[in-house]
């Protein structure tokens, strides 16, 4: 059985093209389909119900949300490619610092401009 996967999102949001790169170092094949966050669908709302945001990503008709941890979870499932997060656990802490700080402070600035 191939595996089904589809990433809802907006063109323009940089969370979800964090995702987009990780699918695409991975070589995944998957359906994109844009989202209009003034009118949400159906399929958003039951996807990610607690924060009814985007980005998600549906793996086998499961979602997985909040960017970070599709990137993680991406580099686990497709683990047989070259791998997105260091081996190396102080290395991998230290790339998860780098995403956390992206997060909070240059996501920050990025929308009071």
């Amino acid at each position: 059985m191939a595996d089904e996967v589809v990433l809802l999102g907006t063109w323009a949001s940089m969370f979800g093209m964090r995702v987009r790169i990780a699918l695409a170092e991975k070589g995944v094949e998957y359906e994109y389909k844009e989202e209009n966050l003034r009118n949400k669908s159906p399929l958003l709302l039951q996807m990610n119900p607690i924060h009814k945001k985007i980005p998600v990503l549906i793996h086998n008709g499961k979602p997985i949300c909040e960017s970070a941890i599709m990137v993680q979870y991406i580099d686990e499932v497709w683990n047989d490619k070259a791998p997105i997060l260091p081996s190396d656990p102080y290395e991998r802490a230290q790339a998860r610092f780098w995403v956390d700080y992206i997060d909070k402070k240059v996501r920050r600035s990025w929308f009071n401009v």
